[in-house]
């Protein structure tokens, strides 16, 4: 529900809309100057908008967990423009629950399960420079994840690297991401064919924890499945891909 309206010198809108940027990552335009943004309808996160009955000015929106947070300017009774909060459900999507032990696109499965509804971040992204600097190619799921979800993190936790780190690589592994508890998420890189790297987990600790699955199974599954070892299940029901703040 929307948040109570305070006076409108308390709260500065865009001092709000910052602040919420710096702790959820770069919001989604929902509203401008009165009008839907482009794209907008049909978007799960346009409940916020039905919130406001039609009075919303400019509005923007952060998914979190099982709710989108929603900021910015609205009409009220009286037709002046004030800073408004918004909190609504997101929708859980079916696909969250089916994930094991199926096969097929698991990065057509991966934008499911995060909801993801933003175009492409880095679609031109130039791979023969990377792979240049790297003396072979990522894996091809890796590098669909990157040119479709860009610089940001899974559920706020697990930081997508925008280029493998050579960090061990006398160690024959390459790490692709990295999560808040300092464990690293590498490739074990022994086969000729990338696409056939498995997972291998670097923890805190030194120890190596290997896993024969592709970089975009691997996520679903720890974003999903409560019994895996490295699960991020057991924080949210319903996740997301933060997006980090490039304007604010």
């Amino acid at each position: 529900m929307c948040s109570q309206k305070r006076r409108r010198q308390d709260t500065d809108p865009q001092a709000l809309v910052e602040d919420l940027a710096s702790r959820h990552g770069e919001p989604r335009g929902l509203a401008l100057d009165g009008t839907v943004a482009p794209g907008v309808n049909g978007i799960d996160c346009t409940a916020l908008l039905d919130l406001l009955e039609g009075r919303a000015e400019t509005v923007v929106a952060w998914a979190h967990g099982g709710e989108w947070l929603g900021a910015g300017t609205a009409l009220d009774a009286q037709g002046d423009i004030v800073p408004v909060l918004a909190v609504t459900p997101r929708r859980i999507d079916a696909l969250s629950s089916r994930t094991a032990g199926q096969d097929g696109d698991w990065v057509e499965r991966l934008i499911a399960v995060t909801g993801w509804t933003l175009p492409p971040q880095r679609p031109d992204i130039d791979w023969a420079v990377t792979e240049a600097r790297m003396g072979s190619r990522p894996p091809r799921d890796y590098k669909r994840m990157v040119e479709t979800f860009g610089e940001g993190a899974f559920d706020a936790y697990l930081h997508l690297n925008q280029e493998p780190w050579a960090d061990f690589q006398k160690d024959g592994l390459l790490v692709w991401a990295g999560t808040e508890h300092e464990n690293l998420y590498c490739w074990q890189t022994d086969d000729e064919d990338p696409d056939r790297w498995p997972v291998t987990i670097r923890t805190l600790d030194g120890d190596d924890v290997t896993f024969d699955c592709s970089t975009a199974e691997f996520v679903c599954r720890i974003l999903v499945e409560k019994e895996h070892p490295f699960t991020m299940a057991h924080y949210f029901d319903t996740h997301w891909f933060m997006t980090y703040c490039t304007n604010t």
